[in-house]
Order: structure tokens, then sequence, then C-alpha cells
């Protein structure tokens, strides 16, 4: 009977693991760049003397969805999203360089460019300070380019370019903040085959229906463990009673 109740409720902790991770991933159905959370169940035995027979349900985080999320159309000269593979390089609230596909960006009152999550953008000599300035563009290749207030798109010029780099999905892992940093702590070199498109911004590539599903399938899941729980304390008492009776 003790294994029963312990599959039974070993499978109720782990589906409740799932639900936590597709519910993130569903409440962030609508953050720009995000990159949905993969996860999945497997079987591990338990270890030691005389447990050979039990085995329990594990659920584990096993990466991120790398399939890249819809363009949507803002007409914002400070939106830019990533045209195929590669990520826009950011400073992280802990000072590292960190790697980001939301091209949600923005100007702070000092004029530093900064992502809407208020770390600071990187060149490829640091962050970039935009001078006071008449109009703002940011070419394919991450250039940045301004006109002097008070002068003419024939004064234009370029101060800065937005450092980019082309990393494959095992190269990085994602951090508490959203932010993806390299596996081994170097920053990754920049490219120039990498790409942006201005006025422009990647959606979230989660699934919404899907996630939906997984949801209702989960919670399912959960109400059949629950009742095999139930199940098991019901054949414990019927078996005292039995035991009693004799």
């Amino acid at each position: 009977m003790d294994r029963f109740l312990y599959i039974a409720m070993s499978g109720a902790r782990e589906t409740l693991r799932a639900q936590a991770a597709n519910n993130h991933n569903l409440a962030n159905a609508a953050t720009t760049g995000f990159r949905a959370e993969m996860s999945a169940f497997q079987t591990r035995e338990v270890q030691g003397s005389g447990f050979g027979s039990r085995a329990y349900a594990t659920n584990s985080t096993q990466g991120w969805d790398a399939t890249p999320g819809g363009l949507m159309h803002t007409g914002n000269p400070l939106d830019v999203a990533i045209d195929g593979a590669g990520w826009l390089a950011v400073q992280s609230p802990q000072g590292v360089e960190a790697y980001t596909r939301a091209g949600e960006l923005r100007l702070d009152p000092n004029g530093m460019l900064m992502h809407a999550n208020g770390a600071w953008v990187l060149g490829e000599g640091g962050p970039i300070s935009v001078p006071p300035h008449a109009s703002l563009e940011i070419g394919r290749d991450g250039t940045v380019s301004v006109v002097p207030q008070g002068q003419g798109s024939e004064a234009m010029v370029q101060i800065g370019r937005i450092k980019l780099v082309d990393a494959a999905p095992e190269q990085l892992m994602r951090g508490a903040d959203g932010l993806f940093l390299s596996r081994d702590g170097e920053p990754l070199p920049a490219t120039a085959d990498v790409q942006l498109l201005s006025g422009m911004l990647e959606s979230s590539n989660v699934n919404t229906a899907a996630a939906m599903v997984e949801m209702i399938t989960l919670a399912r899941r959960f109400d059949l463990q629950v009742k095999a729980m139930r199940t098991a304390e019901d054949n414990a008492a019927a078996s005292a009673q039995l035991l009693r009776g004799g």
C-alpha cells in the first residue's frame, strides 16, 4: 500500500511543478522576445536497500524553446527585432554581459540607450550614450545614428553600434531576470552576420493554445493522482478494520 501511495504522492508533486512551468509560459505569452520554458517528466528509482521496487516521477526544466516569435510592426525607431538568428547584448543589473531577443529600447534622462528592463544596451566599446538629437535611426547592422539638434538630415552622424552576437542555444542559460548569460561566463564575440529590423518587435514564442491544453491536461492528471491517494487511504482504513475484526 505504501508503494501505491508514494507513487501517487510523488506524481502529484511533480505535476504541480510542471503546472508552475506551464503557467509561467502562459503569463509571459505577451512578453516581447520571451522564450518558452520546456519541461519533461522522467522516471527515477529510489536509491537504497529495500527500495528496488520503488520508482517515482520527476519533472525538470529541459531548457527553453529557441523557435523565433512572430514580428510586430510598431513604427517606433527605438524598437528593433532580430532578423533571424542572433541576440542583442546588454549589461545585466549584476554588471555582466547578457543577451536578449527583446528589442524594446529607450533613452534614460542621461541619454543612455537602455533595454526596457533597465539594462544598458552595449555597443562594441561599452554602453551607448546618445547626445541631444532631432532624430535617431538604428540600421540593420546595429549602427545608431542621430541628426544633431538644429541641423538637417544631411548632418546625420554615427554615434555607436549595438553589439550583436550569434549564439547557439547550448551556449546560453536563462537568468532569473529573463536575460540570457553565456554558460562559460565569458562575453560572446560580436558578429556582423546578425541583422536588425527597425520599428519592429519580436513577440513571445509561447503557443497559447497548446499551453492552455497542457494546463487542462495537468489539472486532470493532478486530480487523478489525488483520487489515487484517497483510494490508498480508504484501502488502508478497510484493511485496518478487517484486522481489528480478526
